[in-house]
């Protein structure tokens, strides 16, 4: 029976609440691979829902009890067409309850799966099916399997699954089963257990990044078991617990976390973009994890409703917002949780207390009038988790005045992903939280590699348990990231508070070397500028140049509405996607008085207010922050462009190779 974990059986120095949260949690110590999980999962949360696709056709409900029967059947379905432990399969899929069957499934025979999105470029997963030696093929649906099937020719693939209930199209040369098929044939024929250990390889996540040739990051089952056994100690979820899915299933940081909610009994709901408003509100989960990106559209859907609300209603509202900023500033330096002043005098303290009593009564009524609807508007979700890259301070600020609780955590692929998060008790605005049970952090000189002392920047090394064995048939990368010591290079500048949260201040490779030597991490200062309502995405270059420039693409909407309180007809060009049609004069309109494009002076007066201001109230600021010349573009960086990663990180070499002519025109 699965019974209770004794905090003793934590091989990890743990705090007080972390033992305490440890206690509540499911014991899997004894488990040596990962489908070992849902035979223990499904014994003690049967019919409770594992996971729920509302917006599938019909709508897909699985039981605990029928995820691990379905597993089963997918596992002895493949064994049945030969696949043999140590093969490596292929999953080109993207979200949806017969991801997780296929993804355990695969592990289940003890092969290895490959993970890629179906949205992927075609010579990318050419590339991870060739570079992987992948032997058999899991696919989405038949488009998906005929972007690639002109070139599997020469490759070593027997077999395709399709996850779809499509009628396989026979091919010459290569036998196809659909989802139904495969379970059925699964179904006449006994699954044969497989030994697997901790050591053992259970998964290939390529990763594209922002720049270079994909590498495999070899995962083991005790890499992605130390995630399921740690993240418990800081969040304690509830059996029967909803939480909402957005992000891609295959990415590491997605995946982990879905397999410990999923050891813990909560019910899965799978949502995207276009229902996430609608499943918030119905749905009201107690958890979502996400990426900036994902905060930042809610965010500016907030925004957007007090945009449209009279003047005298706007004016109210950023007054109580301005009173609570001041309440919670007063608050962290109470409670030693600010970034800015880490080590407050006790007068100080004292008069922070004091302002925290005066002012609790404005925010208190600013709760009722303003932000419990925030949070209704929202699902009044619980709690978020954020990672997949820094959380711009102006959100971080926001989620707290308005009672939404935002964990932010940090890691790599190659490290399981997690390996710091900031903790419920101890939730230090600004920084990438404490590491993780088991997990050590060190910061180091990036030339000479000798540690550095805490608050003094420099490259972020970690070690611990979820560190991957190594790169894909690559020794080469394998030594460059990881030293003889088991210290991996994380590429990723920071530094370290006393109490040992980490505060991530860039990627190396991002730094901007401007002509007077001076080194500028971009990431804190794009995340300043969004907190403008006009600027949508940003992304600032300057290498080698004498000053920062940016790309900007403008929130077209707020852009409009702006024009019309000025009297002024904003004249957008075609290649604005359907929203330059807001600004076009329509027959039996009020002539306004001006019509103005995004080269006019005013339009470019306004973007230089907007970054010079949300730049110079940035902490830290100096003179080589200042944004010099600057591009409005009207085609936003996305994943289907390629100029943003599965996870909505911009790819910058993209990006600069895309705008290469308008970024030297810029400071010619």
């Amino acid at each position: 029976m699965l019974q209770n974990s004794p905090a003793s059986k934590m091989p990890f120095n743990l705090s007080e609440p972390e033992r305490r949260n440890l206690k509540r949690m499911a014991d899997y110590s004894s488990v040596q691979s990962m489908p070992e999980i849902w035979s223990l999962a499904q014994k003690r949360f049967a019919q409770i829902i594992a996971l729920k696709d509302p917006h599938a056709k019909p709508e897909v409900v699985i039981t605990y009890a029928q995820m691990y029967q379905q597993i089963q059947l997918f596992a002895s379905g493949l064994q049945t067409l030969g696949v043999q432990a140590g093969e490596r399969i292929a999953l080109i899929a993207d979200n949806s309850p017969r991801w997780m069957i296929a993804d355990q499934g695969i592990m289940m025979t003890g092969a290895v799966d490959i993970v890629r999105s179906a949205q992927a470029e075609r010579e990318e997963l050419l590339f991870i099916l060739a570079d992987s030696g992948s032997t058999a093929l899991v696919v989405e649906d038949h488009k998906t399997l005929k972007k690639l099937s002109e070139s599997l020719e020469g490759l070593p693939i027997r077999f395709v699954i399709l996850l779809s209930d499509e009628n396989s199209e026979a091919e010459e040369s290569l036998k196809m089963l659909n989802f139904s098929a495969l379970m059925a044939l699964g179904s006449k024929n006994t699954l044969q257990p497989v030994n697997q250990n901790r050591q053992t390889l259970a998964t290939l996540i390529y990763t594209s990044g922002t720049s270079g040739k994909p590498k495999g990051v070899m995962l083991s089952h005790g890499n992605l078991l130390h995630q399921i056994e740690t993240f418990g100690t800081v969040l304690p979820p509830q059996k029967g617990d909803r939480v909402l899915s957005i992000l891609p299933s295959w990415h590491a940081y997605e995946r982990t976390c879905e397999y410990f909610i999923l050891s813990q009994g909560c019910t899965q709901i799978y949502t995207n973009i276009r229902y996430l408003k609608q499943d918030l509100k119905e749905f009201k989960p107690q958890l979502m994890v996400g990426v900036p990106r994902l905060w930042e559209s809610i965010y500016e859907g907030v925004q957007k409703q007090f945009r449209e609300q009279p003047a005298s209603k706007q004016r109210l509202v950023n007054s109580l917002l301005g009173f609570s900023q001041r309440y919670i500033n007063a608050r962290r330096i109470m409670q030693g949780l600010s970034l800015e002043n880490l080590h407050p005098p006790v007068g100080q303290r004292l008069i922070s207390g004091i302002q925290t009593i005066v002012l609790l009564p404005l925010h208190a009524l600013a709760e009722q009038l303003v932000y419990k609807k925030v949070r209704e508007a929202t699902g009044d979700v619980k709690r978020m988790i954020s990672g997949g890259g820094s959380l711009a301070k102006h959100l971080d600020n926001f989620f707290e005045i308005v009672g939404i609780e935002i964990l932010v955590g940090y890691g790599l692929t190659e490290t399981s992903p997690v390996t710091n998060v900031r903790r419920p008790w101890h939730n230090l605005r600004g920084s990438s939280g404490q590491p993780i049970a088991g997990t050590e952090i060190r910061i180091v000189d990036p030339e000479t590699r000798q540690p550095l002392p805490r608050e003094q920047r420099g490259l972020i090394m970690a070690r611990g348990p979820q560190i991957m064995p190594g790169y894909w048939q690559n020794p080469a990368a394998t030594t460059k990231a990881i030293d003889p010591e088991g210290w991996f290079d994380t590429g990723d500048l920071g530094w370290v508070t006393q109490q040992n949260d980490l505060v991530v201040t860039g990627r190396a490779k991002d730094t901007i070397v401007l002509t007077n030597g001076e080194n500028i991490e971009p990431t804190p200062i794009e995340d300043a500028c969004l907190r403008s309502p006009y600027i949508d995405q940003i992304m600032l270059v300057g290498q080698d140049q004498r000053s920062l420039g940016s790309l900007i693409v403008p929130n077209l909407e707020a852009l409009q509405q702006w024009a019309a309180s000025q009297n002024l007809r904003l004249d957008l060009p075609e290649e604005a996607e359907g929203q330059g049609d807001k600004g076009r004069r329509r027959q039996g309109e009020t002539p306004l008085s001006q019509e103005i494009n995004l080269e006019s002076k005013l339009i470019q007066d306004l973007f230089r207010q907007e970054l010079n201001r949300e730049v110079q109230n940035r902490p830290g600021y100096r003179s080589d922050d200042r944004i010099g010349p600057f591009k409005l573009i009207l085609s936003p960086f996305s994943i289907e462009n390629g100029m943003m990663t599965q996870t909505l990180k911009i790819r910058r070499n993209v990006v600069m190779e895309r705008y290469h002519d308008i970024i030297n025109g810029m400071f010619a």
